[in-house]
C-alpha cells in the first residue's frame, strides 16, 4: 500500500523556517524556508491561527496528488470527500498538521536551466519553491495537496 501512496507524492522535503515576514494580514504569515540539504527555497503563506510557525522550526513538507493512502486519484471520488473515504478511513492528511488544496499555476527557469521555480496558489495563499530542476519537475501537474507538519 505504501508504495502506491508514494506514487501520489510528487515532492517530499524537510525545511527550516529562516524568516517570517512582517504581517500584512491578521491571520497570514509568509514564511521563508530552506531545505535540509540547502538546495531548495520555499516561501509559503500560512494561516498563522491554524499553524503558527517560528524562526528555527523544522517542517516536513509533502506535495501530493491524492490524500488516499493507496494512491487512488481524488478525481475518482472528489477531493472534498477525502475525509469520508470508506466511512472514515485514514488518509495522508491524518499524518499532518496543516493541509491545503491548490493549483500549480506557473514555472520559471532559473540559473541556466539548473533550477526552476514553481508557483502554487491555495485559495489565495501562495507558495513558491525554488530548487533543482530534477527535484521540482514532478510538480508539473495542475492540482495538488500541500501537507505540512513540524518535526
Amino acid at each position: 500500500m505504501a508504495a502506491m501512496a508514494s506514487d501520489a507524492q510528487l515532492f517530499e522535503e524537510d525545511f527550516r523556517v529562516e524568516k517570517i515576514s512582517d504581517p500584512k494580514y491578521d491571520r497570514v504569515d509568509r514564511i521563508t524556508c530552506t531545505s535540509a540539504d540547502g538546495q531548495t527555497q520555499m516561501a509559503l503563506d500560512i494561516n498563522k491561527e491554524l499553524f503558527p510557525c517560528a524562526i528555527g522550526d523544522n517542517l516536513h513538507v509533502v506535495i501530493a496528488t491524492s490524500l488516499a493512502l493507496d494512491g487512488t486519484k481524488d478525481d475518482e471520488r472528489g477531493w472534498r470527500d477525502a475525509s469520508k473515504v470508506g466511512g472514515g478511513e485514514a488518509t495522508l492528511a491524518d499524518m499532518f498538521e496543516y493541509v491545503c488544496y491548490g493549483k500549480i499555476y506557473r514555472f520559471d527557469d532559473a540559473d541556466n536551466g539548473q533550477n526552476i521555480k514553481c508557483y502554487t496558489s491555495f485559495g489565495g495563499l501562495l507558495m513558491s519553491l525554488d530548487g533543482p530542476y530534477k527535484k521540482l519537475t514532478p510538480l508539473r501537474v495542475d492540482n495538488v495537496y500541500l501537507l505540512v507538519k513540524k518535526v
